[in-house]
């Protein structure tokens, strides 16, 4: 072969195994920052002016194929993701008018009406309007199982129908969905790093610096000071510029990270980024809310109990219909099941305005003359007012059962000069609920502990009877009742003085200020909660408390794989360092042990992806 031609291969290696670097460390250098790219394009230039052309372009064509790599490997995670929102159609049947009409799903408006027919995927969120079927909800909560859905239930898009044709009304644009948001919500983790990678790529810029002065002091030591042949210095600099180059290093964490987050994704576990996977895998004390996270949070209107001086002609009827009429505006799980009972009796609420909720409280709004309140004793014990025995006696018989008692009072309201002296004010009664455990809440307490978290709290707002009787049944370590979510914080803030690492469970309305100032709070049950999407550090779609210990279990898996990734990596390069000095090693087995290691870390964060439940 003629030598032009010879030397032409040669470059011509050079440019398609160094193009792709060049345009990455480019910009970076003219920045005045130093990276991997731009020590493997030196390395390769440095062999290229000692006659090892080839060596050189084995350099560049490892390098690239092992970027190739990484990139697969890390686009596995995001397809992961991808997937969700590739599943979701792209076209609706909308009824308008008593016809179907076929609409883009960015055509979708707010209250349109969509047909979904037995097997098609459901294009947006929206609520069941007519027809009954089950739905596979798999690619939202991570549940294996299909849910049953009559009107009044949410469906959430990406979920697949079953067997029957139903009418939904559509709640949120395409854009807005559950589903979307969880993608980008995901997509957009990668922002909030773990402290490992963080620090790795902080480091990255003056590690390269260090290296780079290192192989400097290698190539002028000895042959100037030294007297060694420039030639065989050269060469083994060039070794040592490769091989203490920290691909694998910083490759180690994103690597493992992304596809835990992926992982947990596909499983309706939902992470905000690789900082909360981290500090979720260096908790020791796990925080649950009661109601709606340790219970159903569909408790049964169990008892009514009218004031022995309640007013003339007001009955039971009376008590549940007004207490459902003050419960109407709250989202808490009582409320709900109070409403909901009133329903169910075909009562008819009577008309309030004004409604003011007490967070932890109460709630009290206007009626006709009247001013009417319902809330814990607490209430009116801050408000001044002496419950009567009768209603005393009443709530210690409910607690000794287990169950809460919501107290209704009404009072004449001094701004409404009409019907001041038709009606008194005065106790009305008491309404007892009852909440349910969760039939897998004792196991999930048990997984925590054989997954070496130390200790289990329960803070509740309900009153200290219950919380003794819910926290014996599941079997938490320590509860405190009869809280605010102003005391919730402060009890939070207490932990993490003693313990360290606190993870908060709730149910995303409620205790939003816990999941905010616990160091790791996870929202449970959050599918379509736009609260809880915001406010938590970690979002379970479903009410499966088992996701609990699953994502706990995870992201103590990924910080294994972290630590092994770092680990094997600094070993490789202290063993190649060696390997250069004490046996010589040429450059292409230098080579081949920096990107083999490479590859290794990123397949072994790509074993991640895989559920083990």
């Amino acid at each position: 072969m003629p030598a032009w031609l010879h030397r032409s291969l040669d470059v011509g290696s050079y440019i398609a195994g160094g193009w792709f670097a060049v345009i990455a460390a480019g910009p970076r250098l003219l920045a005045g920052t130093l990276d991997v790219d731009f020590l493997m394009l030196l390395a390769a230039g440095g062999a290229a002016t000692i006659g090892h052309w080839q060596e050189g372009g084995i350099l560049l064509f490892l390098f690239s194929l092992s970027n190739t790599l990484q990139a697969f490997a890390m686009d596995r995670s995001r397809r992961a993701i991808d997937s969700l929102l590739k599943r979701r159609p792209r076209h609706a049947v909308v009824l308008r008018n008593g016809a179907e009409e076929t609409l883009l799903i960015e055509d979708l408006r707010v209250r349109d009406i969509m047909l979904i027919r037995p097997g098609e995927m459901l294009p947006t969120d929206g609520v069941v309007r007519h027809g009954q079927s089950e739905m596979d909800e798999s690619s939202i909560t991570g549940e294996s199982r299909a849910i049953d859905k009559s009107p009044g239930d949410l469906a959430y898009a990406g979920a697949l129908n079953g067997t029957g044709a139903i009418e939904v009304e559509v709640t949120r644009l395409a854009a807005d969905s559950t589903l979307a948001r969880i993608v980008k919500m995901v997509e957009s983790a990668d922002t909030h790093k773990a402290r490992s990678q963080r620090f790795l790529e902080r480091a990255e810029g003056l590690y390269a610096w260090g290296i780079l002065g290192l192989v400097s002091l290698l190539i002028v030591v000895p042959w100037v000071v030294l007297g060694q042949d420039f030639r065989g210095t050269f060469y083994r600099a060039m070794i040592v510029l490769v091989v203490a180059s920290p691909c694998a290093l910083v490759i180690s964490t994103p690597a493992a990270i992304l596809s835990a987050i992926a992982n947990g994704a596909r499983n309706g576990v939902l992470f905000k980024g690789g900082a909360y996977l981290e500090a979720m895998a260096e908790v020791k004390i796990v925080v649950f809310d009661k109601t709606g996270t340790l219970t159903t949070g569909k408790p049964g209107v169990s008892d009514l109990v009218l004031a022995r001086d309640a007013p003339a002609g007001f009955d039971e009827q009376d008590l549940l219909a007004t207490a459902a009429a003050l419960e109407s505006r709250s989202e808490h799980p009582l409320a709900l099941e109070i409403v909901r009972a009133a329903r169910a009796r075909g009562l008819t609420l009577p008309a309030m305005d004004d409604f003011v909720a007490l967070p932890g409280r109460g709630i009290h709004a206007r009626v006709g003359s009247h001013v009417v309140w319902i809330g814990s004793d607490r209430l009116y014990r801050e408000h001044g007012e002496e419950m009567p025995d009768d209603l005393i006696a009443a709530k210690a018989r409910l607690e000794a059962e287990g169950r809460s008692a919501l107290i209704l009072h009404r009072e004449i309201d001094r701004r409404n000069g009409r019907g001041v002296h038709e009606a008194k004010g005065g106790w009305l009664g008491m309404i007892g609920v009852m909440d349910t455990v969760r039939e897998n809440a004792a196991a999930c307490v048990s997984s925590l502990g054989r997954l070496g978290v130390e200790r289990t709290v329960m803070l509740t707002g309900d009153n200290a009877e219950v919380a003794r009787t819910v926290a014996g049944q599941v079997g938490i370590d320590e509860y405190h009742a009869g809280l605010l979510p102003e005391e919730k914080v402060q009890i939070l803030e207490d932990l993490k003085a003693r313990y360290g690492a606190v993870m908060m469970v709730g149910d995303g309305v409620n205790d939003a200020p816990a999941l905010a100032h616990a160091s790791v709070g996870v929202a449970m049950g959050a599918a379509g909660s736009d609260l809880a999407l915001e406010t938590a550090h970690c979002v379970l779609m479903s009410d499966d408390l088992r996701k609990i210990t699953y994502a706990l279990a995870l992201s103590r898996r990924a910080l294994r794989t972290v630590t092994v990734n770092l680990a094997f990596s600094a070993v490789v390069i202290l063993v190649l360092i060696g390997s250069t000095f004490l046996l010589s090693i040429p450059l292409p087995l230098g080579i081949l042990g920096h990107e083999g290691s490479t590859v290794i870390v990123c397949v072994n964060g790509l074993r991640l992806l895989r559920s083990k439940r």
